[in-house]
């Protein structure tokens, strides 16, 4: 199945196609981004569209440096320290699904000439670059956090922590009382965008998705001597994102029924907006048996679902994850075993029925069940990556940690 017409390529249709797909996409990822951190309350901290930018940066696989110091008392020698390697899957998945959309429609009617192809990918790539850097100039922001609300715990009665008494001798008596209670405290937290990994990651991220794009649609035709691909990797590969996208409606509806019975609705819809398909992901490849390592300390193990939360909290090093162990705490995890072998099932249906028959029943059953376990062998380790979490936490004052926390999966 190919269609090919050597004229000339229309590279103002083809801007113009990239322009509306790039735009429209990054509109979608910015209000997604405002909304899910509005339902969590960040704007009361610091400016809504800086950070809905940041956001944006950071779902399309872009690197946000974030930095920070902390006046305390009016003491020196406190600062805040933080670090973030988070994907909004939520935002991302959005602004894929759309500049996916119009990518593929642009290509019904305009034929798939390799000269042509190239061009429409390569002019749509150009302008999200150039999209993603004035979203990179404008995701730099400063936030202020209220210390008096950091869970620093009882710090009134101060361990000898061994100073000189040169030092001792300057600092207040009732610094233990200060602290504990941090009525003064003031955290700044700027971050700002790494503009090179930044475009490196952004380029990296739309090509992949014009690639996936290309490979899972069944209306728009391969270029000539794709044809293969068609019969075999197409219907494998789109099973596979149907079922993906079938997980995250799924997890957005489970999202819902929760916060209907919740006593903070809008910080559910929030974060299941921003990181649903994160927690998605990770719970598939739990019931597929991947294995996974995490490390919870502070209030951001707060953030994990239980029991995960109990397995890695308490720890102060990485501990294995899986589903037997998960199960040893709540036996109701072996229920993602059940939804991911019957996610699998469904994504074998869908490669049966879309790929063209041939031979012997056993021979196309062993042919689609081969392109099936490749396509997901292919799919889930990116799926993992973008799930990945790594966040960080710290306040620390004349050289000893009054708060600190991690998150990492």
């Amino acid at each position: 199945m190919s269609t090919n017409r050597d004229t000339s390529v229309p590279w103002s249709t083809a801007l113009l196609t990239a322009v509306a797909a790039v735009s429209w996409s990054f509109l979608a990822m910015s209000v997604t981004a405002a909304l899910a951190l509005h339902l969590l309350g960040a704007d009361a901290a610091g400016s809504l569209g800086p950070m809905s930018a940041a956001a944006v940066v950071l779902s399309v696989n872009g690197r946000v440096v974030p930095s920070g110091n902390a006046g305390i008392l009016g003491l020196e020698g406190a600062r805040a320290e933080a670090a973030v390697d988070i994907a909004p899957l939520g935002v991302g998945l959005v602004g894929a699904l759309l500049l996916a959309w119009i990518f593929l429609r642009s290509l019904r009617s305009a034929g798939t000439a390799p000269a042509e192809l190239a061009a429409r990918a390569g002019a749509v790539l150009l302008v999200f670059l150039a999209m993603l850097a004035a979203f990179g100039w404008a995701g730099n922001d400063t936030v202020t956090i209220d210390g008096s609300a950091l869970p620093l715990g009882d710090l009134g009665d101060m361990p000898d922590i061994g100073l000189p008494d040169e030092i001792a001798g300057l600092l207040p008596d009732d610094l233990g009382d200060g602290l504990a209670g941090l009525g003064g405290a003031e955290v700044t937290v700027a971050f700002r965008c790494d503009m090179g990994a930044t475009l490196a990651g952004g380029a990296l991220w739309a090509a992949g998705v014009l690639l996936l794009a290309l490979l899972v649609s069944r209306r728009v035709p391969l270029p000539r001597g794709w044809e293969a691909a068609h019969r075999t990797v197409r219907p494998a590969a789109a099973a596979v994102c149907s079922v993906l996208l079938l997980a995250v409606a799924a997890g957005w509806a489970a999202a819902c029924w929760a916060a209907a019975g919740d006593d903070h609705p809008a910080r559910i819809f929030g974060s299941a907006l921003l990181c649903g398909p994160n927690g998605v992901w990770l719970g598939l490849s739990l019931g597929l048996f991947v294995p996974w390592r995490g490390l919870a300390t502070g209030e951001l193990a707060r953030v994990l679902p239980d029991p995960l939360d109990r397995l890695l909290t308490g720890s102060g090093s990485e501990r294995p994850v899986g589903v037997l162990r998960l199960a040893e705490l709540d036996g109701r995890v072996w229920w993602l075993v059940a939804a991911a072998a019957a996610a699998m099932l469904c994504a074998g249906v869908l490669t049966a029925v879309r790929t063209p028959p041939g031979g012997s029943r056993a021979a196309f059953a062993l042919r689609c069940g081969t392109c099936l376990g490749v396509a997901t062998a292919v799919a889930l380790p990116p799926a993992g990556v973008l799930a990945d979490v790594d966040a960080a936490a710290n306040v620390s004052v004349l050289g000893f940690e009054a708060f600190g926390t991690r998150l990492g999966l």
